[in-house]
């Protein structure tokens, strides 16, 4: 068995975790190797922070590795897991992950949605230079910026009232909450002191609520001339086209998928355009870098647009950058071995849970030289990109269990920093240095900064 540090009665390696897991299961791979056995309770839980360790989970052992632990408030969210996120391994989420990627997610697809991406682009840019001579809370506009491009591409258009934003916070933070009756069943009365389950109980019917009315709507606009043609159909409308055909349960499979884009697209997007754009503000000397790369590709034109994305290599690397030192799910989704596996000279028992510890991969010194440091030239010329070829940087995951929206993601990504950086001078007020910008993260399912972006901003030209 993989090393395991010691425990305590009942709990196990609970009271090890902390408030930041991802560091705490940093600290104790420096102490007790890659591969690490910690007892949840009651379920056996391998934490690997190497690529190597990776690669074995990910790649050569992939199949025996790609079931997901069955967790009590993923079950209420997102229909009985009929998504492709927490859904166990097995024939129905083959089918539909393929049904997904090939109808919704395809680079067809994703590039057909670029009006939407670059209208509200130009709707943020609008947004900030109304607020010139006062104080402009970027993160927020950030939130709205993703929100309403996900809103407009899977429902066909945005609904940014309070009660919705309100409704998505709400949902990534009960997500977020460990049940402690999935790892000590006896204990769960605790879960019901703290009303874990009644929270997601509400959060769920009322994020049911809201997309019944949302299908309705879709169902109605298929009626007779109301139809919409395949350049005007949203995620809904080809979901319920596609799903119709393969399941009978395909409102509720649609519902699950529409969560999933909720959950793994907005909070995810917004906290890497965040965590990035506060990296370059730190370093002046990087942001000025791409300031000039930005300025020399757009040539004085008001807005960039995405076909000027592609030639902006530096912005690439200092994205990559972003996500290295601050990978939006740190920990990635949980795995479970559906078989007993022989892993690095180590016995895996089946039904043991499966952590990879993306953040620490990330930050390994054999990897990365000065791994702290924001230092988007150690991408340049490099091999790692967004398929994570060679499991040093896994922002996304990798496998059969990787995130399918990847280019979906990084585009929306692109497209906001580039044009901020490009159109603004952004400076912290009330004579802050940069290096005193608040870099304390707030831990959820996603790590996100803890305080607002607030900035002076001022045009470039």
């Amino acid at each position: 068995m993989p090393p395991s540090p010691p425990k305590l009665p009942i709990i196990g390696n609970f009271h090890q975790l902390g408030l930041t897991p991802h560091r705490s299961l940093q600290k104790l791979s420096e102490k007790y190797g890659p591969l690490i056995l910690l007892y949840l309770g009651n379920v056996p839980t391998l934490v690997a922070s190497s690529a190597e360790a990776a690669r074995k989970i990910m790649k050569t052992r992939d199949t025996s590795f790609s079931n997901r632990p069955t967790l009590n408030i993923p079950t209420i969210l997102f229909y009985g897991c009929k998504d492709i996120a927490f859904a166990s391994y097995g024939d129905n989420w083959r089918q539909l992950k393929s049904i997904v990627v090939l109808h919704i997610l395809s680079n067809a697809r994703v590039k057909s949605f670029r009006s939407v991406r670059e209208e509200e682009m130009g709707c943020m840019i609008s947004a900030i230079e109304d607020s010139y001579g006062s104080l402009v809370d970027l993160s927020a506009l950030f939130a709205s910026y993703t929100n309403n491009i996900f809103c407009r591409v899977a429902l066909g258009r945005t609904y940014n009232g309070l009660d919705f934003m309100d409704l998505l916070k709400r949902f990534v933070e009960i997500l977020g909450v460990p049940s402690v009756g999935d790892y000590i069943p006896w204990l769960s009365w605790i879960d019901r002191l703290r009303r874990v389950e009644e929270r997601a109980q509400n959060v769920s019917q009322d994020f049911d609520d809201f997309l019944k009315i949302v299908i309705e709507e879709h169902l109605e606009k298929k009626v007779g001339e109301k139809s919409p043609s395949n350049e005007d159909q949203d995620l809904v409308d080809v979901l319920l086209d596609v799903l119709r055909d393969n399941t009978a349960d395909f409102i509720l499979y649609t519902k699950a998928v529409i969560m999933d884009l909720f959950a793994a697209g907005t909070h995810t997007v917004f906290a890497t355009i965040d965590w990035t754009l506060c990296e370059l503000l730190r370093h002046p000397r990087a942001m000025k870098k791409l300031q000039q790369e930005i300025a020399e590709i757009a040539q004085g034109r008001p807005m960039i647009l995405e076909d000027d994305l592609e030639k902006m290599i530096y912005l690439k690397m200092a994205i990559k950058e972003g996500l290295r030192l601050h990978p939006p799910g740190p920990l990635l989704v949980p795995r479970e071995a559906s078989e007993e596996v022989k892993l690095m000279g180590y016995h895996i028992p089946k039904g043991t849970q499966v952590i990879i510890n993306a953040y620490a991969i990330g930050r390994d010194p054999t990897l990365w030289e000065e791994p702290d440091e924001f230092r988007p030239e150690r991408f340049l010329n490099s091999s790692t990109d967004y398929k994570c070829v060679d499991y040093q940087w896994l922002p996304f995951g990798a496998g059969r269990r990787k995130c399918p929206g990847i280019q979906f993601s990084v585009d929306v990504i692109e497209l906001a920093l580039a044009n901020v950086i490009y159109k603004f001078d952004l400076v912290l007020p009330n004579g802050l240095t940069n290096m005193d910008l608040d870099m304390t993260e707030a831990s959820a399912i996603t790590v996100y900064r803890k305080s607002s972006l607030l900035v002076d901003v001022s045009p470039r030209f």
